[in-house]
């Protein structure tokens, strides 16, 4: 496979490649790769999977992968509606479950209950699964805004002491569900979300974000080009020393 085109801005190695399917190829490379790796030090490990159309090609190549050892993985995700209940098809639980956990064996799978009738004492629950489950790898992708998991600018927080927070979404974030046809109008839209905040995040031994297509564009320039600021959430990738940002040639294009 053709070699990417590769920026390297702060401590933030970033890979372009031609096509999308070539960059899901070679990021499930570097994930598997990684995950081997892991599994010769450790007995088990952690991932933290990200949603979205992004992510699609990636998990693909990585389920399909014979060698990873599902068995010795516990899987956690970054984020989750408020209010919504894991079988509607627009939860990230839905995504989940039918993308990657009823095709895997893994040792646990962990999901944040977006319905759960107390939401602070969801958030407690999954912070102590993130203190018995310190994160190995962190799949990511970009939110136009800039978010990370559900981390708008107004609500991120680079130095939170929360792993898990409550927070209002921003009404873009809603809209771009609404355009992708998850839901049929804004008011279907949640207001408020479950995410994993900044630090935990960052607390990821190795960290593999992807980005695609040209609505990304403007926000990956941002990202990489603009101040490392809570306005541009993605922007603090560039402090963490195992991270790397994967893109194609539409959303990397005002590099």
């Amino acid at each position: 496979m053709t070699s990417p085109d590769i920026l390297t801005v702060d401590s933030l190695v970033t890979q372009i490649y031609e096509t999308e399917e070539k960059l899901a190829i070679a990021a499930a490379k570097i994930g598997e790769s990684y995950l081997q790796e892991v599994l010769k030090n450790q007995k088990e490990a952690t991932i933290l999977l990200a949603t979205g159309n992004s992510q699609l090609k990636f998990l693909d190549r990585v389920i399909a992968d014979q060698t990873i050892d599902w068995s010795r993985i516990n899987l956690l995700h970054l984020d989750e509606y408020l209010g919504i209940e894991g079988n509607n098809s627009a939860s990230f639980r839905f995504y989940l479950h039918e993308k990657v956990e009823k095709r895997i064996n893994s040792k646990s799978f962990n999901y944040l209950n977006g319905d759960a009738l107390e939401p602070i004492e969801e958030c407690d629950r999954y912070t102590k699964l993130l203190q018995q489950y310190p994160i190995d790898l962190c799949l990511l992708g970009v939110g136009l805004n800039g978010h990370l998991a559900f981390n708008e600018p107004q609500v991120a927080n680079f130095n939170d002491t929360y792993k898990v927070k409550i927070v209002k979404l921003d009404p873009q974030t809603r809209q771009v569900q609404v355009n992708q046809g998850h839901f049929s109008t804004l008011d279907q839209v949640p207001k408020y979300a479950l995410t994993l905040t900044i630090p935990t995040i960052m607390s990821a031994k190795k960290i593999l974000c992807l980005a695609l297509g040209e609505n990304k564009a403007e926000i990956i320039r941002q990202t990489l080009k603009g101040e490392i600021s809570t306005l541009c959430p993605a922007s603090i990738l560039r402090q963490h020393s195992h991270a790397t940002l994967l893109l194609d040639k539409k959303s990397a294009a005002f590099l």
